[in-house]
């Protein structure tokens, strides 16, 4: 390997390379947390609908949803929970990656920077679900269009909190 690689891999890259890694492991949590969604959301919290684009372009299937199951749950809701899934183990990736290659451990022991590492992105999801959830239960927006939003309003929330109380020595 390079040095120029090895600097960039380093936690030494300064902060444009830190924000390329961090936006690359972003994505690369956000294809965890999305795979997991349309997993769930295909076949266990069947949420997506026959004019998703996941369904036309992907083959995944539809939910024949009528709104009068037993538990009567929206779509918006098996959307969440279906986020909710995913969101565990992409955190569980996001923070490892992020430790590896992004920030150095910051002012708390491992365990404390795992809880509020968790506790952010908590905290960015919930705010990010509203959003999901209001979209398409409220405005009758395509769930995939609703989910790429809720995964912008997560990503910057997280980058801020993360970069600058997480972190920060």
């Amino acid at each position: 390997m390079s040095d120029a690689i090895k600097r960039i891999l380093s936690h030494d890259s300064g902060p444009f390379w830190q924000f390329i890694k961090y936006a690359a492991i972003g994505v690369m949590s956000t294809a965890v947390q999305t795979g997991i969604f349309y997993f769930l959301a295909a076949t266990t919290l069947k949420c997506l609908t026959d004019d998703d684009i996941a369904v036309r372009f992907l083959g995944l299937k539809a939910a024949e949803f009528t709104g009068a199951e037993p538990w009567y749950l929206t779509r918006g809701s098996l959307a969440a929970a279906a986020t909710g899934v995913g969101f565990v183990f992409a955190n569980i990736f996001c923070w490892l990656m992020n430790r590896a290659f992004v920030f150095r451990s910051g002012r708390y022991i491992w365990y404390k920077e795992f809880a509020l590492f968790f506790g952010v992105a908590a905290v960015a999801t919930l705010t990010a679900l509203g959003v999901l959830k209001a979209l398409v239960d409220g405005f009758g927006v395509m769930t995939t269009v609703a989910v790429f939003v809720e995964v912008i309003v997560s990503f910057v929330m997280n980058y801020f909190f993360r970069k600058y109380f997480i972190f920060l020595k």
